[in-house]
């Protein structure tokens, strides 16, 4: 709630409620099945299908923008993360049914919290440079000022555009191996 500037109330205050849930469940039961993260939510004493029923209605919202809600927790996450140096890490994934998402995640205690994303409709494989600067333009965006940025990508990510817009915005670029992840 404190990262809001005016405390949600009434229907948004419900929603965020949903969200953090979702978000508890998500990385308590480590899949994105809306049964699985129904059974690591907060519950209060709800049913598994009534959480499932409440996250189906709040994933559909038209009302729910990633501006409005996720943006405001990704921004003070990283101001609080900036008195050292903020270690990123993009990778692709295959999402769904013939789409992969491009993400750009903060190392936070032993996990990858997602910062921006990217999903496309293409079959498995690299993306091009040019989405690789299109999601680092998103993440410079709510980049505090100042703060020191490490950039972790396997060597997909070892283009020299790539590279570049890196040097631009004063990031350290290391390289890893998929291994690591």
């Amino acid at each position: 709630m404190q990262f809001y500037a005016l405390r949600p109330t009434g229907h948004r205050e419900k929603h965020l409620r949903t969200l953090v849930a979702l978000i508890c469940g998500l990385t308590g039961g480590k899949h994105a099945h809306l049964p699985t993260i129904a059974d690591h939510a907060p519950s209060n004493g709800a049913t598994q299908q009534s959480l499932i029923k409440r996250f189906q209605r709040w994933l559909k919202g038209d009302a729910h923008t990633l501006d409005g809600w996720f943006l405001p927790v990704a921004r003070e996450l990283l101001r609080t993360l900036a008195s050292q140096p903020i270690h990123v890490v993009m990778d692709g994934s295959t999402v769904g049914r013939g789409c992969l998402a491009l993400v750009v995640s903060v190392l936070y205690q032993g996990r990858a919290l997602p910062l921006c994303w990217l999903v496309v409709s293409a079959p498995k494989g690299h993306f091009p440079q040019e989405t690789h600067r299109k999601l680092l333009v998103q993440v410079q965006q709510i980049m505090p000022v100042g703060v020191r940025v490490i950039f972790l990508g396997d060597g997909k990510f070892d283009g020299t555009h790539l590279l570049y817009f890196s040097f631009c915005f004063k990031m350290v670029i290391t390289g890893i191996t998929r291994d690591v992840f």
